[in-house]
């Protein structure tokens, strides 16, 4: 799907994870499959705490309400190329808007699901390049 609108899937670099906590165990499966396709990985102070505490190496980023440098600072900066981020609250929510405006103005990938974090990484750790046709092309190789 991100192919089919012109946005390539990073294969490498940074990944801010920021997560609810009902998110934070399927959050420690997709962190571990980033660091093994070769992410670095940035968390909020509660993702990087339940990340820590599953062993994986994370480094400690505020969140835009916490002072600066923050999030949007990095997404800004072209610090990020990986945005995993559900919320829950109004403060989290008002935060998330925050991240989601950067990430589109930057043209970084988000999701703010962890089914669609997960399919994210199933795609990744695919290493097959992927080319996209429109139907009408295909038709048009039928004639």
């Amino acid at each position: 799907a991100q192919l089919a609108i012109g946005q390539e899937l990073p294969r490498s670099g940074c990944a801010f994870i920021s997560v609810r906590d009902a998110d934070k165990p399927a959050a420690i499966e997709v962190a571990a499959s980033l660091l093994r396709i070769g992410f670095k990985l940035l968390a909020t102070e509660g993702t990087a705490l339940a990340l820590r505490n599953a062993g994986i190496s994370v480094e400690l980023v505020n969140k835009v309400k916490q002072g600066r440098p923050h999030i949007v600072d990095q997404l800004k900066n072209k610090q990020i190329d990986l945005i995993i981020n559900t919320t829950e609250g109004a403060i989290a929510i008002a935060d998330s808007f925050e991240i989601r405006r950067a990430a589109l103005q930057c043209k970084v990938t988000y999701t703010t699901t962890m089914a669609g974090a997960q399919a994210i990484c199933r795609s990744l750790e695919q290493s097959q390049d992927y080319r996209v046709r429109s139907l009408q092309s295909l038709h048009a190789g039928l004639n």
